[in-house]
């Protein structure tokens, strides 16, 4: 695929490498080699994951620096990997199925805005929109319970960060606890959030992946401009198409992940935290049933105004940008890895 790197009457392009659909995936090694690598990113990305959810389920503002500090001196450095193996057996088959939506739906509606006439760079933001969205409802059958499973596990231990409302069971671990969420609250409580999970997550991904492929353009539009004002000082090498080395494409894509993340952070940060208080917190009010979204909104703006559905932004966004970032470099290595013909 080339990118026009400057205005329209610039004869210097940007020669990139061609998207990778679908139909050009070795399958089985996609899948396989993704369980791995993203097992990786997981393994990293964990214990920014613990402080925003602590941080959102408490009563009060707490810096990160001082939830984590806190975490540590009273619980141990394994607490802010509580919660981690079920997270990690969760994650093999929600990115499978996370990534078979987005790649198939990413190819289909592709092909079709570009036949019903949209420019290519408009078609690219909603084929990516469109698929970050579908991915995103496909996971969250599988995500919703690793995450209600997850989340009770890491706020146990919790009692020194001043959390209201928190489930008094405790739980020896992941089976532990499912069975117990089973046994008290039935399937419902497996998936206690789940729509708001999807009103989360499913905008959240569209923003991101259309954001991304925005951003993405607009770094190789300003590469290019900065090459070809190289060019005007030096008149010998113009009209020549740049090659970038892959480096620099890891880098762009990196940098434009980073930046969709940030955006895709702030705006959804608050149905994050309303998600996070129903999957984790109980209700004073109805015993064992949890909270309506309603309850949890006027108790977090009588907590702490409506900057309290903020509470956990500082990890959410250093969490998403950096997530974003080796996502989108170790997902563009994998898809390159799994390319039935490697010379792409």
């Amino acid at each position: 695929m080339s990118l026009s790197a400057a205005e329209e009457d610039s004869a210097q392009e940007i020669s990139i490498p061609a998207e990778i659909d679908w139909e050009m995936l070795d399958k089985s090694k996609f899948f396989f080699l993704g369980a791995a690598l993203f097992s990786g990113v997981s393994t990293a990305l964990y214990p920014v994951v613990v402080l925003k959810t602590r941080q959102q389920i408490a009563q009060s503002q707490v810096s990160s620096f001082k939830t984590a500090f806190s975490i540590v001196r009273n619980e141990g450095f394994r607490a802010l990997y509580r919660g981690f193996g079920t997270s990690l057996m969760g994650t093999i088959p929600a990115r499978a199925l996370y990534m078979t939506a987005l790649e198939v739906t990413k190819s289909n509606v592709g092909t079709a805005t570009i036949k019903l006439g949209f420019p290519e760079p408009t078609a690219a933001a909603i084929a990516n929109a469109a698929a970050g969205l579908s991915a995103a409802m496909a996971a969250q059958l599988v995500w919703t319970p690793i995450d209600v499973v997850s989340q009770r596990l890491m706020v146990q231990g919790s009692d020194n960060l001043k959390v209201t409302n928190a489930s008094p069971c405790k739980y020896l671990g992941g089976i532990d606890a499912f069975r117990k969420i089973l046994k008290a609250d039935g399937p419902r409580g497996l998936y206690r959030g789940f729509g708001i999970s999807i009103l989360t997550y499913a905008p959240s991904n569209a923003v991101w992946w259309a954001s991304y492929s925005i951003a993405q353009r607009l770094v190789w539009s300003g590469i290019g401009c900065h090459f070809c004002r190289k060019d005007d000082e030096n008149s010998e090498n113009s009209g020549n198409t740049l090659k970038p080395d892959s480096k620099t494409v890891m880098a762009v894509q990196g940098f434009s992940a980073a930046m969709a993340g940030g955006v895709s952070a702030l705006l959804t940060m608050p149905l994050d935290t309303i998600k996070t208080r129903l999957q984790v917190l109980e209700n004073e009010e109805n015993g064992r049933r949890g909270p309506t979204i309603g309850q949890t909104v006027r108790k977090l703006v009588k907590e702490g105004g409506w900057t309290a559905c903020y509470r956990g932004l500082g990890p959410r966004w250093a969490s998403m940008s950096m997530s974003a970032t080796t996502m989108i470099t170790t997902y563009e290595f994998l898809k390159r890895l799994s390319a039935k013909n490697q010379e792409v």
